[in-house]
């Protein structure tokens, strides 16, 4: 009976992540701002709900596997490794400040601080200069723009989900 149970859950949370994915595809590909040197967009809600959900590594490997998925469906220039090594640290960096710990502002900050500036501002920005055959420095103007303003929308967003959407389904889920 409880290998019964282990194979529905497994099937559940698999199939939960999965429309995650799909929603950060969707978010990522299609309900954001393109430039080549910039892309603002929503992805990174589904991402940090998968990371809080279920722990750094499915939120990292989800990252991973929506980053594929999306340029493999709707590619926007060349593939390179290197943002799928960002979207699984960001993934994974949700997960290690959010899973398990309740919500916390100073915790959703760092958070926040850690995957703007250090991944997507630092590494992202290098991943550019590598592929593109520009200088580092010469990218950084609009990529600190850029920066500045997710900072903001990404923690309230974060913030507004976690309250509204996340607590509501953990009593939900609590209460049966």
């Amino acid at each position: 009976m409880s290998n019964e149970k282990n194979k529905k859950l497994n099937a559940k949370i698999t199939t939960e992540v999965g429309l995650l994915i799909a929603l950060q595809v969707i978010l990522t590909r299609f309900m954001s701002i393109h430039t080549p040197i910039v892309r603002i967009g929503f992805g990174f809600l589904p991402l940090a709900i998968t990371s809080i959900l279920y722990g750094p590594w499915v939120g990292g490997i989800a990252a991973a596997i929506a980053d594929l998925i999306g340029f493999a469906l709707f590619p926007t220039g060349t593939y390179f490794p290197g943002f799928t090594l960002t979207a699984f640290l960001t993934g994974f960096t949700y997960g290690i400040l959010f899973f398990n710990k309740p919500k916390s502002h100073k915790r959703l900050f760092l958070s926040v601080l850690i995957v703007c500036i250090l991944l997507n501002l630092g590494l992202d920005t290098l991943w550019l200069s590598i592929l593109i055959g520009k200088g580092y420095v010469a990218l950084l103007p609009t990529r600190i723009i850029k920066t500045l303003i997710m900072i903001p929308v990404q923690f309230i967003l974060i913030s507004l989900v976690w309250d509204k959407f996340l607590l509501k389904i953990n009593s939900f889920i609590g209460a049966k």
